[in-house]
């Protein structure tokens, strides 16, 4: 935010440089992908904070998959609900044809820096069918508004609601065919949407939670989460230039977007690193994944290490040499691995075992 910022740690910033690693190989149109990816982002980000969001519907539409009520080749199939049509709050729901026993819902929040992007995108609606088949869950995307035209607290104010339609009126649209388990809800959502899934859960905990009806957060998939403050850390500074997906600028340039006007990086919506992490009571059992190639990870793993300061159940996986965002692009091994942890992080935290478990 401050240009002061930039410039922060002229020393740190000589010895990250001097050990700034080799990027691992990648698949030439992986590498393609991610460099479009990026000149995308950078297409639509004013440097005045806003977004050019003429450009941003052309590129939208060109990335965005429709829903399908026709079952994929692992069997899944997906279709849109609307939850607030004053607000825009809908969700894309991946779900089997059926199922022969109650399944775990997954409620996912997609990133793009709190600004862009929607559950249609491309790598964000392969992630969620990717999800539903390899977990077992019926998978539940929503969208929530945007900044910087609606900032903090917007996208968590929508996050909380989208629980409270799902603990109102469960999952619309499934059919007897397949059953839910709702009290076996997990959160789930990468960069922006993973910071999301962290202030949802503990909005959730703190105020909702001993009131709903039938959801219960069993646990949350902060994935690669997106949080921050004013000091630039080790990694951002070490993988500066090195990393695809994130770099400072447009790091900065979210924060900036999303905030209150004026506010710096050490906001509590973003600093959740440090003694001002206020954690609920019931805050429930986190996975937290982190890729050794995301500049991220620095402020990820102070994530991880004040959920266990303030006593909290908090599993760490990380996955080395991963860039921001690996898991939605299935041509990196990885990617098949997170969901298969994430899937024994399911299993072993559902309200009710799995019948062949007991």
């Amino acid at each position: 935010m401050e240009a002061g910022d930039q410039g922060a740690g002229g020393g740190a910033t000589a010895t990250a440089a001097a050990k700034r690693p080799t990027p691992p190989p990648l698949p030439l149109l992986l590498r393609i992908q991610l460099a479009a990816f990026g000149a995308a982002i950078d297409a639509v980000e004013r440097s005045d904070g806003t977004v050019n969001r003429c450009l941003y519907g052309v590129i939208d539409r060109l990335l965005s998959a429709r829903p399908s009520s026709r079952p994929d080749r692992s069997g899944v199939r997906s279709y849109d609900v609307t939850m607030d049509a004053s607000r825009g709050i809908w969700a894309r729901v991946y779900a089997p044809a059926a199922a022969d026993r109650p399944l775990p819902v997954i409620v996912y929040y997609h990133g793009g820096g709190f600004a862009l992007f929607s559950p249609a995108i491309g790598p964000f609606n392969g992630v969620c069918r990717r999800l539903c088949a390899a977990v077992g869950a019926v998978v539940v995307s929503v969208n929530y508004r945007l900044a910087p035209e609606h900032r903090w607290p917007a996208a968590y104010d929508d996050g909380v609601d989208a629980l409270r339609f799902v603990d109102a009126n469960g999952v619309p649209g499934l059919g007897a065919e397949v059953p839910v388990d709702l009290a076996s809800c997990f959160l789930a959502g990468e960069s922006a949407g993973g910071n999301i899934v962290h202030h949802v859960a503990n909005r959730w905990a703190a105020r909702w939670q001993a009131s709903a009806r039938r959801v219960r957060v069993a646990g949350i998939f902060p994935v690669q989460p997106y949080f921050g403050g004013v000091e630039r850390t080790e990694s951002e500074l070490r993988l500066e230039g090195v990393a695809p997906v994130v770099n400072l600028k447009r790091s900065d340039f979210s924060w900036t977007a999303f905030l209150p006007v004026g506010a710096t990086r050490d906001h509590p919506a973003a600093h959740v690193t440090d003694e001002n992490a206020d954690l609920a009571e019931e805050f429930p059992p986190a996975m937290v994944v982190i890729g050794g190639l995301d500049p991220l990870m620095d402020w990820q793993r102070r994530y991880a290490d004040v959920l266990r300061r303030k006593g909290k159940e908090v599993r760490v996986a990380e996955y080395p040499g991963m860039f921001h965002g690996f898991y939605g692009f299935p041509e990196v091994p990885e990617a098949t691995t997170v969901l298969q942890d994430m899937k024994a992080f399911v299993d072993s935290h559902r309200a009710t075992p799995k019948p062949d478990a007991a």
